[in-house]
């Protein structure tokens, strides 16, 4: 398997790209995706997970706003992970993954995953080695799990430039629409970004090599979403999606 090296990855579209053009087709995909969801949610065969992880800025919810525009909300939840509570703290870290783990039938989106609790923590030092490396084996075991029951797992990474990633906090001290997303946090994390760069590869190169991390350039929206959305619908097309028939026949 080949490692992951984020620096190798760009974070920009290829120049052969026209915008205008992608953008028309992740509309096309949209419209795709709704018709899929709809077989998925009547047949309550399969499941599916979309993790999506990424730096501060890097467009999580852009994602979930606009990939997601056409589906049913009812075969669709969203569900963020920040810091733990009192309560989740009094479990084991995967237990507040586990309790929102899609149902049949259903798409379910997190909005930052499990990986934080490898991620965050070996960049803090708030655990030690040893305890990452068991949350990794853990991670791997779950996830095995998960897809066992027909839950299939799409794992996204959005891969910002620290550049883009500056200019994005910067527009939300000036951006009355943005200004809502100020963290002073988030600047400080920015900080650390090489630590995270490490911790993310870490975490990609020893976690299901069976259930891969798609890294997507996400200097630009208009791409990312294309990407994004051009997977999650060539996934559900490879699945035995139909329309259950009436009993008896």
């Amino acid at each position: 398997m080949t490692k992951i090296s984020l620096a190798a990855v760009s974070s920009l579209p290829p120049k052969s790209y026209d915008k205008g053009d992608t953008e028309n087709a992740t509309e096309n995909l949209i419209d795709e995706l709704r018709e899929l969801q709809n077989v998925l949610f009547a047949q309550q065969k399969y499941s599916l997970l979309v993790v999506l992880q990424g730096m501060d800025a890097s467009g999580k919810d852009g994602v979930i706003k606009e990939v997601f525009s056409g589906v049913n909300p009812m075969g669709c939840r969203v569900q963020g992970f920040k810091k733990p509570t009192e309560e989740e703290m009094g479990h084991d870290f995967l237990w507040r993954i586990h309790r929102n783990i899609p149902t049949k039938g259903m798409i379910q989106i997190f909005n930052r995953s499990h990986y934080e609790d490898v991620v965050i923590q070996k960049v803090h030092k708030w655990v030690d080695d040893k305890t990452i490396q068991q949350r990794y084996e853990h991670i791997n075991a779950f996830e095995k799990l998960v897809q066992s029951n027909n839950t299939v797992i799409l794992k996204f990474y959005l891969h910002v430039s620290r550049e883009e990633q500056q200019e994005r906090l910067k527009e939300r001290l000036s951006d009355p629409k943005k200004m809502w997303k100020y963290n002073p946090n988030d600047l400080k994390e920015s900080e650390r970004w090489d630590e995270y760069m490490d911790a993310y590869e870490a975490a990609f190169n020893a976690c299901s090599p069976e259930i891969p991390w798609h890294i997507i350039p996400s200097d630009k929206n208009w791409y990312k979403e294309y990407l994004i959305a051009k997977k999650i619908v060539e996934t559900l097309q490879a699945l035995d999606l139909k329309y259950p028939e009436l009993p008896g026949k």
